[in-house]
């Protein structure tokens, strides 16, 4: 006999019954514009060189990274965040390279807005760590410190030569204290109030770079603990977030993403512009290694990462798997 009131008044089971109700009801979405793909263009190759801590990703020419541009564009991605990888014998102290108009980034930003103009959102990454035969992210002083101030003046530098090329947004990614409000005054003094500023707000210090540095070429040895955030600390990426904001950032990042989730959330619900966060390499390599050794499900665990960085608060996310994505939403 059936005893009413002696089961559950309330199951929410019922809206998780078909794949169309869980559809319904769901509460996050990605879209391809909510989607920034992050690429390298290494000079004086001649085919694209695939990078073997990150499967599926390479170094482009400037013809494959036109292609790779058209291909996001056609995919609805909403972005494309440009990285440059000079030849090692241009780099140096100062990171010259980053800033010669002729540079390999700025050729990349003038081939990708030729190719697809306003389509896409053309991003860049303004730091010298590409650049310097150090691998650190500015210049160093006499006891080989990283200098703020005269790191500064680099970025300025930086700056105009990238807004020159035809850059919609730039990036700056070093966590020197400072710089949003150096860089916002060099685009406004030499005529470039409209390109954006997407500020590298809360950059951890961390171990996820890994691959990174091989997609750059990079040159470091040591670590960056000293302007990148420690992982500890989270009122910390407040402050920077406060500063960044006052130094006039159109839109504010946390990078890494999955093991930041909670400085998204906060951060996403503290500000009233655009947050983005950026699922870096070391997220990307860990899901295709554990995919490639039939450990997880593939396609599910990239959704499944995806959406939980939505969920935290991204409104746009920097994913390797971008234009794979966009093509399956």
């Amino acid at each position: 006999m059936t005893k009413y009131g002696s089961f559950p008044g309330a199951r929410p089971r019922r809206l998780r019954t078909t794949p169309a109700m869980r559809r319904m009801v769901a509460e996050h979405r990605l879209h391809p514009a909510d989607l920034i793909l992050p690429a390298f263009v290494r000079e004086g190759i001649s085919a694209p060189v695939p990078i073997s801590a990150m499967p599926g990703v390479v170094q482009h020419t400037r013809d494959t990274l036109r292609k790779a541009a058209v291909e996001a564009v056609e995919a609805g991605v909403a972005g494309i965040m440009l990285f440059g990888v000079p030849e090692d014998d241009k780099k140096d102290a100062l990171g010259t390279a980053g800033t010669d108009p002729d540079g390999i980034l700025q050729l990349a930003i003038r081939d990708v807005r030729a190719e697809v103009g306003d389509d896409l959102v053309i991003m860049s990454d303004l730091c010298l760590d590409e650049y310097t035969d150090h691998g650190h992210c500015g210049v160093l002083d006499a006891d080989g410190r990283v200098d703020n101030d005269a790191t500064l003046e680099r970025y300025a530098e930086m700056a105009q030569v990238q807004a020159d090329a035809g850059v919609h947004t730039v990036g700056p990614s070093g966590m020197m204290d400072g710089q949003i409000g150096v860089i916002r005054d060099a685009l406004d003094q030499t005529g470039h109030e409209d390109v954006s500023i997407l500020a590298y707000t809360a950059k951890y210090s961390s171990a996820f770079y890994g691959p990174f540095r091989e997609a750059v070429g990079s040159s470091l040895k040591g670590d960056r603990k000293t302007y990148q955030q420690d992982p500890a600390n989270f009122r910390e990426s407040l402050r920077e977030l406060a500063l960044d904001l006052d130094e006039g950032a159109d839109m504010v990042m946390v990078k890494p993403a999955m093991p930041y989730l909670d400085v998204l959330a906060k951060i996403a619900d503290s500000v009233d512009v655009p947050v983005a966060a950026y699922q870096i390499s070391g997220e990307y390599a860990m899901i295709e290694a554990a995919a490639e050794k039939g450990w997880i499900d593939r396609d599910k665990a990239i959704l499944e990462a995806l959406t939980g960085i939505k969920r935290a608060g991204a409104d746009m996310i920097l994913t390797y798997w971008a234009t794979e994505v966009a093509q399956g939403l």
